[in-house]
């Protein structure tokens, strides 16, 4: 019980998971703003997405589309994952596992699909090795460490519903 009580809490490791949760909402809130909106917002869209256009090429529409779409919703992620973590939420070693194996997906489906049109670039580049580095990072590390960690198991226990709860018309 006293080993239980010395664990809870968002010390150890867990400080660097929550380094790493700010720090990856903002960078994904950032590339939005920087990236993304300019895209829509400057033009390139258009340009990139118009038949008569030189720039044309009919899979641009949906890359840009779907990649708008996830960043969007990974950051949203992100915000949730920071509110379960401050609030030592039950949940979040699963909502934190889950967007850590998203984000390994998404990253190499988003490289290949970019080179269906810039065939002439590497699938790689700088910008998403780093990126790609990162997620395996996350996902060798970070994963087992919530899946086995006894402060985790002992930090993350609010709101948690007790076994012998059962939702009823009465509860609500």
């Amino acid at each position: 019980m006293q080993e239980s009580r010395n664990l809870k809490g968002l010390r150890g490791w867990l400080i660097l998971v929550g380094i790493g949760l700010f720090a990856t909402a903002f960078h994904l809130i950032k590339m939005l703003l920087e990236v993304h909106y300019s895209i829509f917002a400057e033009g390139t869209f258009t340009a990139l997405t118009t038949q008569a256009s030189s720039l044309y090429n009919p899979l641009w529409g949906p890359i840009l589309i779907s990649e708008t779409l996830i960043n969007a919703l990974m950051a949203a992620t992100y915000a949730y994952l920071i509110y379960l973590f401050c609030t030592k939420h039950y949940l979040f070693p699963k909502v934190y596992i889950a967007a850590v194996v998203v984000s390994a997906i998404f990253i190499p489906l988003d490289a290949w699909a970019c080179s269906l049109v810039l065939a002439d670039q590497p699938i790689f580049d700088i910008t998403t090795a780093k990126e790609m580095v990162r997620a395996l990072i996350g996902l060798c590390v970070w994963v087992p460490y919530m899946l086995v960690s006894k402060r985790v198991k002992a930090t993350f226990v609010e709101r948690r519903p007790e076994s012998g709860d059962t939702l009823t018309t009465a509860n609500l």
